[in-house]
Order: structure tokens, then C-alpha cells, then sequence
């Protein structure tokens, strides 16, 4: 065991006792805080909602199993001005998928998902997947491709660590895997989320269909591997991916607006990015959650709240457990929070520069893991797990510290200027 997730087992075994439905508060100085310099983050968030550069936030802090900060800045809806609350709900998008990854390592502990099983086991449409690989092409000089087959086939733990050669279509590089997601219904050019309009059965026939963007197991990229792994979860549980995780997580953990879909009594309490994002000046076009999905979406469907997703968090900080509700055993925590890439990592874009343009992280089963305290341009420390969503929201987990931040805005264009923003500023509140 590497010294870092050996302190993260200590530390599970260490911190306090929670009370139930939600964290204690304590004076950030309780907690080896300052009280001064955590203000920062208020001061500097609203800073940015009075230059017009963020609709609102809610930023949280905390620290030794007790919440040290916990504020709401600028507007729930900048077209009405309706203030923003602390518990307002947000478009989490790829902060899911800890959800799905939790929820799989649930079944595993279960004996019904097997890690190394092929793909194909539980969904037969991916038995027979082909690869799209480059090939030089002398006489034009531009990139060529030829199909091959998938050799190994893609398992269960490739979706976990994106390493299945499963990519979004809107950043791969392979132009037939973005051609075949086109033609297939996966991508439009009016939404780069079209898939959600499909069912999950109808996403996996027609990513089944699709050559993968590499050979199982050689390339970390990110994409719609966690999409089909929730579609694993459906088949091995016998249940939709929303009531599984409603019936065996969001529940237990007390998370109570935490779903797929925002009821009409819930309305009022849904953020809202600027209908044109400030960064880009493209249409913000967030995901429609106001009515039930067809398809849940395990790699960005999913809505929350801060104090929702601190519960999570802290459930892993603790190693599984929360409030007397075990989820996972202390063990599968250290594995979900280990390098599952090594050498992988040379060969393409690493995790730490897809959420925060920064190297020095590897990706466990299901997050981002910093592998050492330096080698990061952002302030944190080995063992940390992160990641983070395409609207603005934003978590990070580091047990030497006994510390979870979590950022929720609706803020597409800038989200990695304003993870790396509110980071530095909880880091630098550290006084013991």
C-alpha cells in the first residue's frame, strides 16, 4: 500500500462520528481553519458575480467530519435576479459519475459484477466492437484509418478507468468515431448531449455500433464509458439506474435532492446559468431536467446540492461508511482510490489536464487521484480524488487533510478557472 491511501485508511478509521441528515458546523478554527482568510471565498465569488463573470455559487468547506464554510453568492436565476440558496439545485453533468462508479463496486462487492469481465457479459451488442486506428496515408499526408478488431475486448474495469476506447464526440480526435456517433444519434450539432434522447438500451446498440477510438486498455480518454457502465449496473441489478442509486445510495445517505429529474415542487430551486456564457460567448444550452429523462445517463445526468453531495463525499472520506450506513467496504475504497492507469498515462491527454489543465494526476475507478503532493500546478496532496462537471461543479476528497471542497455554479465557459480559484483559496486556509 502506497503511504498516501494508507493514511486515507487511517483517516476512515479516525474521523468523527456524524450527526444524522447533515454534517455538524464548527468554527473554521475548530478545524484548523482560518476564519479569515476562508472569507476570501465569499469576497472573491461575489466579486465575480458583480463583474457579471458568474451567475451565483455555492461554495463548501469542510474539514474533520464538520462543515467550516457553507455560503451562497449571486442569483438561482440571473433572467428573474431570484437569489441563490444554499439549497439550490444544480446540473451536476459528470459529477455522476461517482455515483455509477459507486454503485457498480456495490454490485461487485456483491459477487454480481465482476471487474475484469468482458463488456459483452452483460451487454451482448459489445461481443463482436471494432477500433478505428490511424494508419500514415503517403499520398494525401492526412490522417487514415482503418478498422480493426478490438483486441482485448473492452471489461468492466476499462469503463470504470476510461480506458475502453469509448470517447465523446466532441473532443476525440478519431473523425470516424465522431462520424459514426453523428450518424447514429449519440451527437447533433445543436447538442453535444443528443444521446440523452435515446434510451440507455438504444445509447449501447448504437455505441455497439461504433468503432472504439483505441484498443482496449492502452489510452486513458474520457467519454461515454461511464454512460455504459450504468447501463451494466441496469442489467446486473435487474433495476433503471435512477431507482438503483435512489434505492441503494441517495436514500441511505439522506441525499434528498439528488435524482435524475427536478420535480415541479422542486422548481423554484433549480440554478440557472447566463443564457449566453460570459467566457465563450456561446449559448449556455444546459441539459433539460425539469421532466424524467428516457435515458438516466450515468456519465452526466444527474442533479444536487451541495449538502447532497457532501454526504457522498464523506461516506468515501470515511471509507464507505456514513451515519451506521455502510456502502462499501473500507478495502473497495482504497482500490476505487488507487493509480489504475501507471504507464497508461504516457500515452495520451492525462486526467488532471482534461478537469483542470494541470498534470500530476493519474484516475482511479471512477475519479481523478493526485499521485504525489508536487507535480501539480493547484495546491493539494497525494491521495486526493476529484473531479468535476461541464456546467461549473466541482468536488475534491483529500483524506491527509481530513478535507472535501465542493464548488456548485452553473458556469460552463470558466469552470476550470473557478476550480482552480476556489481550490487555492480553501488550501490556503489551512492554519494548523
Amino acid at each position: 500500500m502506497t503511504r498516501a491511501f494508507a493514511i486515507s485508511t487511517a483517516l476512515c478509521l479516525l474521523c468523527p462520528a456524524l450527526h444524522a441528515q447533515t454534517l455538524p458546523s464548527a468554527r473554521p478554527e475548530e478545524v484548523g481553519l482560518s476564519s479569515l482568510r476562508l472569507a476570501r471565498i465569499q469576497q472573491t465569488l461575489r466579486g465575480e458575480v458583480e463583474e457579471k463573470k458568474l451567475p451565483g455559487a455555492v461554495a463548501l468547506v469542510a474539514r474533520k467530519g464538520k462543515v467550516a464554510h457553507f455560503d451562497a453568492v449571486g442569483a438561482r436565476d440571473p433572467g428573474s435576479g431570484a437569489p441563490l440558496g444554499k439549497d439550490a439545485i444544480f446540473r451536476i453533468y459528470s459529477m455522476t459519475k461517482p455515483f455509477v462508479s459507486v454503485a457498480a463496486m456495490m454490485l461487485v462487492e456483491e459477487g454480481r459484477i465482476v471487474l475484469g469481465d468482458p463488456v459483452s457479459k452483460y451487454l451482448p451488442a459489445f461481443a463482436k466492437m471494432q477500433v478505428s486506428v490511424a494508419k500514415a496515408d503517403s499520398a494525401s499526408g492526412k490522417p487514415a484509418y482503418e478498422t480493426v478488431p478490438a483486441a482485448p475486448a473492452p471489461t468492466v474495469y476499462d469503463l470504470l478507468r476510461h480506458t475502453s476506447g469509448l470517447a465523446y464526440a466532441f473532443s476525440t480526435s478519431n473523425a470516424p468515431v465522431k462520424d459514426a456517433y453523428g450518424k447514429r444519434g449519440l451527437v447533433r450539432p445543436d447538442s453535444p448531449h443528443a444521446y440523452r434522447d435515446l434510451t440507455a438500451a438504444e445509447e449501447v446498440e448504437a455505441l455497439a455500433g461504433s468503432p472504439l477510438a483505441h484498443q482496449p486498455g492502452r489510452v486513458w480518454e474520457y467519454g461515454l464509458s461511464t454512460d455504459v457502465l450504468g447501463r451494466v449496473v441496469e442489467v446486473a441489478s435487474g433495476k433503471r439506474l435512477g431507482d438503483f442509486l435512489d434505492a441503494r445510495i441517495f436514500k441511505p445517505l439522506q441525499m434528498a435532492d439528488t435524482s435524475f429529474f427536478v420535480s415541479k415542487d422542486r422548481a423554484g430551486r433549480l440554478a440557472q446559468a447566463f443564457p449566453t456564457d460570459p467566457a465563450t460567448g456561446q449559448p449556455s444550452n444546459l441539459i433539460d431536467v425539469l421532466a424524467p429523462p428516457k435515458n438516466d445517463s450515468g456519465g452526466a445526468g444527474a442533479v444536487s446540492t451541495a449538502s447532497d453531495y457532501l454526504r457522498f463525499c464523506e461516506m468515501l472520506l470515511r471509507g464507505g461508511e456514513l451515519d451506521g450506513v455502510r456502502l462499501l467496504s473500507r478495502s473497495t475504497v482504497i482500490l476505487m482510490t488507487s493509480d489504475h492507469l501507471g504507464n497508461v498515462l504516457e500515452a495520451g491527454p492525462s486526467p488532471g489536464e482534461t478537469l483542470l489543465n494541470v498534470k500530476g494526476y493519474t484516475f482511479g475507478l471512477g475519479f481523478a487521484v493526485r499521485r504525489e503532493d508536487g507535480l501539480a500546478a493547484v495546491p493539494g496532496r497525494a491521495g486526493e480524488v476529484t473531479w468535476g462537471g461541464a456546467a461549473g461543479t466541482y468536488f475534491w476528497i483529500d483524506p491527509q487533510e481530513e478535507l472535501i471542497g465542493i464548488l456548485m455554479t452553473q458556469a460552463p465557459g470558466a469552470r476550470v478557472h473557478y476550480r482552480k480559484l476556489f481550490r487555492q483559496l480553501v488550501y490556503a486556509a489551512i492554519a494548523d
